[in-house]
């Protein structure tokens, strides 16, 4: 008798093209060793395992989540850091926090229970687990990055066998 193995998830605001490629491509020359498995992104809720069951579950509450939500503008502007607590630089999320915020709780109210290890701050990873070095130029080389775009949906992913993270399916914000 074969057992499922849970599947690894998470919900996130995937930055458009051309700026997502940028971003990741930026990622990995800051040598960011996961920059070609993890597509340049708003977390709303991060990788979590589900199994089979609470995975369809959660599945519908995302549509649930979608339709009651309006799309909604994004600035991203300027890096942030999160150092010392962890090594990360960050796109700053300027405009469409509060939007971001409300999704987060939203997905996070439904029948998958994940607990943060951190309080929740929209932002667009750039480097992470590299040398300090790295980081500053991370910080200092996107100082003046700044973009706009609308967010008409969310994406949820599956990490696969191969730890790169795909999308599997697109929630259209609708409204409600």
């Amino acid at each position: 008798m074969s057992v499922a193995r849970p599947t690894t998830i998470g919900v996130s605001i995937p930055i458009p093209a051309p700026h997502g490629d940028y971003l990741q491509d930026r990622r990995a020359e800051f040598g960011d060793p996961h920059a070609r498995q993890i597509p340049a992104h708003i977390t709303l809720l991060p990788p979590t395992e589900v199994d089979e069951e609470a995975y369809a579950a959660f599945r519908r509450h995302c549509a649930q989540v979608a339709a009651a939500h309006d799309p909604f503008h994004v600035v991203l502007r300027g890096t942030g850091t999160f150092r010392p607590l962890s090594d990360v630089v960050f796109i700053q999320v300027a405009r469409g926090v509060s939007n971001c915020e409300s999704l987060e709780v939203s997905l996070r109210s439904g029948p998958v229970s994940r607990d943060l290890d951190f309080y929740y701050h929209p932002h667009v990873t750039v480097a992470h687990n590299v040398a300090p070095e790295a980081l500053d130029r991370a910080f200092e080389e996107l100082a003046d990055y700044s973009i706009t775009f609308t967010v008409g949906a969310f994406h949820l992913y599956e990490q696969g066998t191969d730890e790169v993270w795909r999308p599997v399916h697109t929630f259209e914000l609708t409204g409600g």
